[in-house]
């Protein structure tokens, strides 16, 4: 009986109905999280029943989506406005439930042929450009702004000035941005998951690729997860809890990956001006709320908190559990010195993409005949960026050394193969 070609295998039942129950679960997921974590940050009294076109716009920007803020102040007055954050909470979430959707269907297979897969990943595709639009013409929204007390106040009765603000959703980068995010989804499901199947072609990659991939999955959780009990921990020990659950199912990526970057001793810059605040610990906001540009990193954090220095400690256990289960989970055959370089290579991208994804920008300006103009209460600024080749130089450094003492630590475990003992011994 000779055996099957990978044409030969019967096909995986992964149709129209199957794809639209990933995407389904998938923007339901990311609406409830948003929902929860916009409530309890205060956004559900909101006026005008926008709660849900709030909730709408969180998804949105959430998966690469750009929501455009404007202004209308009246012929007397201007306004300007900027806001550029993605909720990373609801970001992992909306990621793993679209990943086990997409990988579902094909479990338990050696082996899929290059049109199935890219099939498959067609009809998700398909039906996430029309959730996508779903979600953008439905995230838009006005609110009209009090101008408080004072000069500026009298001013805006005497002539009718009754400043707005509102957002849309800028559909075309929208939908681009929107499918990029899901064609990473789906690569990185493919990329980590051991049962996931391949292309014959692309077979002889994975023995590098994958096991890095999912090292560095792990890593992230693992900081998600260190958060989420250091945040309930501090909820229950001072307070704020309803605070705290906004920072858990909004923005605890952010934080935490934030953190890591910090710990191999990246830096970063911002400042805080205005009614803004950031959604992270009050060290970070006393550094970042001066005059001038200020400077993030393990040395100005010090100087209002040196337990800060921990940072270091975590992430260096951290990254030797994640190249331990990278060594773990390779062939015997590769050497030391290559997981060094694949946990560099591995560890580099992850912090590029933390780079990427956890800046912040925004702004808020107001001025009613000159007066108020970017001062007082009617405008802010926030913004918060990484130096990025640094950044990725600590990276690289940071993953040759605990890729290196990875291997040696996973040899007893490692997977044996016939040159085993003979690829050791070189």
């Amino acid at each position: 009986m000779s055996p099957r070609t990978p044409s030969d295998l019967p096909v995986a039942r992964h149709g129209w109905v199957q794809a639209l129950a990933a995407v389904l679960a998938a923007v339901l997921a990311m609406g409830v999280v948003a929902a929860l974590g916009l409530w309890a940050a205060g956004a559900g009294d909101l006026p005008d029943g926008a709660f849900p076109r709030v909730v709408t716009a969180t998804v949105v920007t959430a998966v690469g989506g750009t929501i455009e803020l404007s202004g209308n102040a009246g012929g007397l007055a201007k306004s300007d406005a900027g806001l550029t954050v993605i909720p990373l909470s609801v970001t992992l979430v909306g990621a793993l439930v679209l990943a086990a959707g997409f990988l579902r269907p094909l479990r338990h297979r050696a082996v899929a042929g290059a049109p199935e897969l890219a099939g498959w990943a067609a009809r998700i595709a398909a039906l996430w450009v029309l959730a996508l639009l779903g979600l953008a013409f439905g995230a838009r929204q006005d609110f009209t702004l009090s101008l408080g007390d004072g000069t500026v106040s009298d001013l805006g009765d005497l002539f009718g000035v009754s400043p707005k603000v509102g957002f849309r959703t800028d559909v075309p980068p929208t939908l681009l941005f929107g499918l990029l995010w899901l064609a990473g989804v789906l690569l990185l499901a493919l990329l980590v998951s051991r049962g996931a199947p391949l292309p014959g072609r692309l077979l002889r990659f994975q023995e590098s690729v994958r096991p890095a991939a999912y090292a560095m999955v792990v890593l992230l959780l693992a900081y998600v997860a260190l958060g989420v009990a250091v945040g309930l921990v501090t909820a229950i020990a001072r307070g704020h809890r309803v605070e705290t659950l906004a920072v858990i199912l909004l923005g605890l990526p952010n934080l935490v990956w934030l953190a890591l970057t910090l710990g191999l001793g990246a830096t970063w810059t911002g400042r805080v001006q205005g009614p803004f605040g950031l959604p992270m610990p009050h060290v970070l906001d006393e550094v970042l709320r001066t005059k001038d540009v200020s400077t993030l990193n393990l040395g100005t954090l010090s100087d209002y908190d040196g337990r800060v220095w921990w940072l270091v400690a975590v992430d260096a256990v951290l990254l030797l559990v994640a190249a331990f289960v990278m060594a773990a989970r390779s062939p015997a055959r590769v050497r030391a010195w290559q997981h060094a370089l694949h946990m560099a290579v591995a560890l580099a991208l992850t912090v590029l993409m933390i780079c990427l994804v956890c800046r912040i920008s925004a702004h808020y300006g107001l001025s009613v005949l000159g007066i108020g103009d970017l001062g007082g209460d009617l405008s802010g600024d926030l913004f918060l960026k990484p130096k990025l080749w640094s950044a990725l130089g600590l990276a690289v450094v940071w993953g040759l050394v605990t890729g290196f003492l990875g291997a040696l630590l996973a040899r007893p475990v490692r997977r044996r193969g016939p040159t085993a003992e003979k690829e050791w011994e070189r």
